[in-house]
């Protein structure tokens, strides 16, 4: 807890400051800090239980030097309340090499491109339903869940990857991952293709990816779940992305199959869909999230988890808003609602 109370005081401690104090530029170089936060509270079943506090808060450095015009590396840290929730020291620490043109190398503690790729569900609060979301840390669940609908091959922390994600090229982009040097599994491959359709009243984005990962031997994929222990484990996913003037409409399906697992199991599907829609300074939207568990093994206990999710948010500046939740998992209904800053 105190490393997160650090946390929150350092971002509120850089915004105080000057948004614009955290970008430089020289001829050959440039450094940019961003950070953002939130504190607020989360209330389980209104009017019932006591009320909880809710905070998040993030904190992102990135260093590019431009080799030549077409070449220029880079390294990437990254810290937040993710990553202390699970006692490590970083998020993401990669370097980067950036080839004009033709596409970006990655090499460290960062995702894979299949989560780079993916299309999430559309969400205006802050309750994080695309990655670990928070209410799910406030309601525990009553058996193991899928709690995103984006592939996710665990924390970022978990191997050394190698990520090459192609320029986008005929609203076509690419992606390839290769995952080891790990206590957690031998090796993984992830694979994504998305495809962009920018021009006209309608824009649209669909997301495909795969992922193999060889001998999970206590994996954490997810803070929600046992962890992993089998042969192997092999995921799909499907994103679909479609706006229209201010209004979004997105859906996405996440499948993983184990086999031959050790204990509790925690594959299965996850899916989900949502609308977002912006006017003024106000944002809102409704997303659903579906986690059905342990479908393909016949001895295994099976768990059903419904999410439905409505947000609103209210702009107040370029760096600071207000944002309301309300919703029901299958276990608890719950309120929400904080002040986040950012720069």
């Amino acid at each position: 807890m105190k490393y997160n109370v650090f946390g929150y005081v350092l971002v509120l401690a850089l915004f105080a400051n000057s948004a614009n104090a955290y970008q430089y530029k020289g001829d050959n170089f440039r450094f940019k800090l961003d950070a953002s936060g939130e504190l607020g509270v989360f209330q389980p079943n209104p009017f019932k239980d006591k009320s909880l506090f809710l905070g998040d808060w993030e904190t992102r450095a990135e260093f590019d030097y431009n080799l030549n015009d077409k070449h220029t590396i880079g390294a990437v840290y990254a810290i937040d309340a993710i990553a202390v929730d699970e006692n490590q020291w970083k998020h993401e620490l990669f370097a980067l090499w950036q080839i004009k043109g033709v596409g970006r190398a990655e090499l460290g503690n960062t995702p894979s491109v299949a989560r780079k790729l993916g299309i999430g569900l559309p969400d205006v609060g802050g309750l994080r339903i695309n990655e670990e979301p928070l209410f799910y840390k406030k309601i525990a669940p009553r058996g193991s869940i899928i709690s995103e609908s984006i592939l996710s091959t665990g924390h970022n922390h978990d191997a050394v990857r190698l990520n090459w994600v192609g320029t986008s090229i005929e609203n076509v982009q690419y992606g390839l991952s290769i995952a080891g040097l790990s206590d957690d599994f031998k090796y993984s491959v992830d694979g994504a293709v998305k495809f962009k359709n920018s021009g006209g009243k309608l824009k649209s984005a669909i997301s495909l990816a795969a992922s193999f990962m060889d001998k999970p031997d206590g994996l954490e994929a997810s803070i929600y779940s046992p962890s992993v222990f089998s042969d192997w484990r092999a995921q799909a996913s499907v994103g679909l992305n479609l706006q229209y003037n201010s209004l979004v409409w997105g859906t996405s399906v996440r499948g993983i199959y184990d086999r031959n697992p050790i204990g509790d199991v925690s594959d299965g599907v996850s899916m989900g869909t949502g609308l977002s829609y912006d006017f003024l300074r106000f944002s809102v939207s409704v997303s659903y999230l579906l986690s059905d568990t342990g479908i393909w093994h016949s001895d295994a206990e099976k768990y059903v988890d419904n999410t439905v999710l409505g947000s609103m948010r209210y702009k107040y500046s370029e760096y600071m808003d207000i944002w309301l939740s309300v919703g029901t998992t299958s276990k608890t209904p719950f309120i929400s609602g904080a002040l986040r800053i950012s720069f």
